[in-house]
């Protein structure tokens, strides 16, 4: 992880920006020698946003099992889907 201090970012914006895009890392920008703010470039962001739903989503389906939604395993849902595709055709 990269801290600069805030006044590389107004003075090397570019060279702040290129380190984000390259590394995929967040940089911390400190303020009087504390941590004040994060830049990230916007692959990364985006990146981290989509685990974050993903997780979401993961975290749903294990409270839905938990409160006894019913489960599959591959081959029930394989047969399931066989059989929805065939009534589709007919």
């Amino acid at each position: 992880m990269n801290i600069k201090p805030s006044t590389s970012l107004r003075n090397e914006y570019t060279q702040i920006s290129e380190l984000a895009r390259k590394t995929g890392e967040p940089i911390i920008i400190t303020n009087k020698g504390e941590a004040d703010l994060v830049v990230l470039s916007i692959d990364a962001f985006e990146e981290r946003e989509k685990m974050f739903r993903h997780r979401d989503k993961v975290y749903e389906a294990e409270i839905a099992r938990l409160n006894g939604m019913p489960t599959y395993t591959p081959e029930q849902l394989h047969a399931e889907l066989e059989a929805l595709y065939a009534a589709a055709e007919k």
